[in-house]
């Protein structure tokens, strides 16, 4: 039988329910110490690493608002959990077909199930799963899955599902129009950009989340 939370835990834990259901975005620590009277950053990290590992929530340290709620986390929530289909693979490299993300998803696809708190979970949000390192710069390795928002149009710099019409394939790339060209931008130094007229390429994405699969 599991142990019960602590008083402090489960001070916490409601806090970050709260936050979560009234804000729609995790707090941060700071936010934590001072939502619960707490004497320092250090004694919120500590009970989060015990809820961490109690599987009451996910973190990524290195983000300021990097708190998940999972499992047991989520009773109490108003939050439901969303069902995102994951619609197919992506590449982050070469070109690759992909099925059209147009439609609701049916059980020919798989999906994640996700808290509508996360940053960029909606409706209509679908996910593909990456293959290739071409965006390994910015976080988005090999084997992950990107948040998709249905999309036909980009500004400069917005990373996104980009459909080149020529070759009936789409890549992950960093999107900039210039001029009557296209550059694709990976981010890998490695790898050279691609560069087609820009009424060969369509846009069917734009992403709003990336989640870590290792």
């Amino acid at each position: 039988m599991n142990r019960p939370l602590s008083v402090r835990q489960e001070q916490i834990l409601q806090y970050i329910r709260d936050f979560m259901d009234e804000r729609r975005y995790p707090p941060t620590v700071r936010d934590i110490q001072g939502g619960c009277d707490i004497s320092s950053t250090s004694v919120v990290d500590y009970n989060l690493h015990k809820l961490e590992d109690r599987g009451y929530l996910r973190r990524e340290r290195e983000v300021s608002r990097g708190i998940e709620l999972v499992g047991e986390g989520l009773r109490g929530s108003r939050a439901d959990v969303i069902s995102v289909p994951i619609m197919g693979n992506i590449a982050a490299g070469e070109l690759m077909h992909v099925p059209d993300a147009a439609g609701s998803a049916d059980d020919a696809y798989d999906s994640i199930d996700l808290p509508p708190s996360m940053a960029g979970v909606g409706p209509d949000v679908f996910a593909l799963r990456v293959k290739g390192t071409s965006m390994i710069d910015a976080l988005v390795a090999d084997g992950d899955l990107v948040l998709m928002q249905p999309a036909s149009e980009a500004n400069n710099g917005d990373m996104v599902a980009a459909w080149v019409d020529s070759q009936e394939e789409t890549t992950l790339k960093r999107f900039y129009l210039e001029g009557d060209m296209v550059r694709l931008q990976p981010e890998n130094e490695t790898m050279a950009p691609i560069v087609v007229p820009a009424k060969d390429v369509s846009v069917r994405g734009r992403v709003v989340g990336v989640i870590r699969t290792m």
